[in-house]
C-alpha cells in the first residue's frame, strides 16, 4: 500500500478518508509488498486532479465568500424622510471595520455618471453627500445600509453599495424610487350658471409624486346598498406641477340639487403608488336639502304675511262697516227722539 506525497502536504486532504482510500494504490512488486519487491510507483498528478478539485469545490463554501444583500431590485422612499437604503453582508456576523471599506454610489436617472455619496476605510470617512453615514456599530455587525435625512425627488436613481473585505470585494445594485404621498380633500361648491341650480362636488388630492394618479368617484343609496361608479357628470382636470416637483389635481362631480335624497353618498376615491391603500372621501349633500328646505320655509313665511295681512283687511273693513252702521242708528235714533219731543215738527 502507498500513501500519495499530497496526503503528507496538505492537512485537508489527509482529513478526507474518500481521498485517503482513493490515493492507496497497489503497487505489485514493491517494497515489502509481492515477492518481487523494488520501488513504488508514484501516481501521476493527472490521476489525483479531478480528486483534488471535487475535495476543495466542497470545501472551500465552508470559509465563506463575500457578498451583500440589497432591498431586492427596487427600494420606495417617501419625500423629505430619512431613508435607509439597506446593504447588508451575510455569513459575516462579526468584521473587523480596520481591515474593510464600504463606498457608496448614485446614478441619475437619466444619466450614465455615478456620483460618490458616501466613503469609509479605515480611520477614513468622508459624506460627499451631506448626512450620508453608514453605522461603524452596525458596520461590524454585517450592515453597510446607507442612511439619509431628507431625501428629495432628485435623489431618485440606481444605487451601488462597494464592500471590500480584505482580500475579497462584492457588490450591489438597488433602484431607489422616491415617492410624496397625495393630501386629498372634499368639499362642496356652488357652481356659477344661470339657472343657479346646479352644484359641485370637488375632490382635490395635492402635493404627491409621481404624477400618475387616478380618481373616481362612487355613489350609495338606500336602493342600491352597494357603491356604483359614476361615470357622467364627472369632470378631472390636468395635474398642475408646484415648485418642489409635486402635483395637485382636482376632479368635480356634477349635482341637480332638485333630484338629490338627503341619504344619498358620495364618494371620492383616490389611488397613487405611494399608498398601498386607496384614499376613500365621503360626502353626504344635506347642505343642498337644507337649502330646499329653507327656500320652502320662505315661501309659507310670504303665504302667512300674506294670509295675515289678508285677515287684517278685512277686520277693519269689518269694523269699519259696523261702525259706519252703528253711526247710521244712531243718527236715526236721535232724529226719532226730536221728533217726539217736537210734535209739530211732524206736520
Amino acid at each position: 500500500m502507498f500513501r500519495h506525497p499530497l496526503l503528507r502536504t496538505c492537512p485537508l486532504l489527509r482529513r478526507r478518508k474518500l481521498l485517503r482510500g482513493s490515493l492507496r494504490v497497489q503497487v505489485p512488486g514493491g517494497c515489502g509488498h509481492g515477492a518481487e519487491g523494488g520501488r513504488p510507483n508514484v501516481v501521476g498528478f493527472r490521476a489525483v486532479f479531478p480528486v483534488l478539485v471535487l475535495v476543495l469545490g466542497l470545501t472551500l463554501p465552508t470559509a465563506g465568500f463575500l457578498e451583500v444583500e440589497m432591498a431586492g431590485r427596487t427600494q420606495m422612499v417617501f419625500l423629505n424622510e430619512n431613508a435607509t437604503i439597506f446593504c447588508k453582508i451575510p455569513g459575516f456576523p462579526h468584521l473587523d471595520i480596520n481591515s474593510m471599506g464600504i463606498t457608496w454610489f448614485r446614478k441619475a436617472q437619466l444619466s450614465e455618471i455615478e456620483i460618490k455619496l458616501f466613503e469609509f476605510f479605515g480611520d477614513h470617512k468622508v459624506a460627499f453627500r451631506p448626512g450620508a453615514n453608514v453605522s461603524p456599530w452596525r458596520l461590524k455587525r454585517g450592515d453597510a445600509s446607507l442612511q439619509l435625512p431628507g431625501v428629495q425627488l432628485w435623489e431618485a436613481g440606481e444605487y451601488r453599495c462597494e464592500l471590500v473585505v480584505t482580500p475579497q470585494k462584492a457588490q450591489g445594485r438597488v433602484w431607489l424610487e422616491v415617492v410624496a404621498h397625495p393630501v386629498s380633500s372634499l368639499f362642496l361648491e356652488r357652481a356659477v350658471v344661470k339657472d343657479n341650480e346646479d352644484k359641485h362636488i370637488l375632490c382635490k388630492s395635492s402635493g404627491f409624486y409621481p404624477e400618475d394618479i387616478n380618481i373616481t368617484w362612487k355613489r350609495w343609496t338606500q336602493k342600491d346598498p352597494q357603491f356604483q361608479e359614476i361615470s357622467e357628470d364627472v369632470i378631472t382636470g390636468p395635474t398642475m406641477k408646484n415648485k418642489d416637483g409635486t402635483f395637485n389635481i382636482t376632479s368635480y362631480l356634477r349635482l341637480k340639487p332638485s333630484l338629490e335624497d338627503n341619504v344619498t353618498i358620495y364618494q371620492c376615491v383616490v389611488w397613487h403608488v405611494s399608498s398601498l391603500m386607496c384614499q376613500s372621501f365621503n360626502f353626504t349633500p344635506i347642505l343642498i336639502e337644507s337649502e330646499k328646505k329653507t327656500d320652502l320655509w320662505i315661501v309659507w313665511l310670504y303665504i302667512g304675511l300674506i294670509s295675515t295681512g289678508l285677515i287684517v283687511l278685512i277686520l277693519f273693513l269689518c269694523f269699519f262697516l259696523w261702525k259706519r252702521a252703528c253711526w247710521r242708528v244712531r243718527d236715526t235714533g236721535i232724529r226719532a227722539c226730536q221728533r217726539m219731543r217736537d210734535p209739530g215738527s211732524w206736520s
